[in-house]
This record gives C-alpha cells, structure tokens and sequence, in this order.
C-alpha cells in the first residue's frame, strides 16, 4: 500500500514536470537571448526582459495546450482506474 502511495507521488511528480517544462524552456532560452542582447548593447531596462519572457511563455502554453490537456485527462483517467486499489 505504501508503495503505490509513493509510486503515485513520483508519477505526479513527473506529470508537473514534463508540463512545466516547455514553458520553462522556452523562458530560459528567451532570458538568455534577452540577456545576451543587453550585454551587447548595454541597455538596462527590466522591462525589456521581463516582458518578452511572458510573450514567450503565454505563445508556448497556448501551443501547447491540447498536449498538456490530454496528458492531465489520461492522468485524470489513471488515477480514477486507481481508486478501487486504494481501498480500505
């Protein structure tokens, strides 16, 4: 019983990360080209770094989206067909 507790924590644990991932992806790759850019031409402006990493990050989640629906339904699906093993 324990087992499959901790089984499920780990399988929840991945399912959060493989969803975050392409939004934190792409965050990191538009700072760093943000960042780069700043370095070059040594404009600093937090503005400037901060709101195209939103863009980014709004443009991928909505890319993303029906992946990231179908993921969280089969979970959904998963734990449901889980719930008669839980059982007292």
């Amino acid at each position: 019983m324990e087992a499959q507790f901790v089984a499920l924590g780990v399988e929840t644990l991945k399912l959060a990360l493989l969803l975050s991932l392409p939004m934190l992806l792409g965050g990191l790759i538009a700072g760093l080209a943000i960042s780069i850019f700043q370095a070059t031409t040594q404009i600093n402006e937090m503005t400037l770094s901060f709101i195209p990493k939103i863009i980014v990050v709004a443009v991928i989640m909505i890319i993303t989206m029906p992946w990231m629906m179908n993921e969280m339904i089969d979970f959904t699906k998963h734990m449901f067909d889980m719930i008669k093993h839980f059982a007292f």
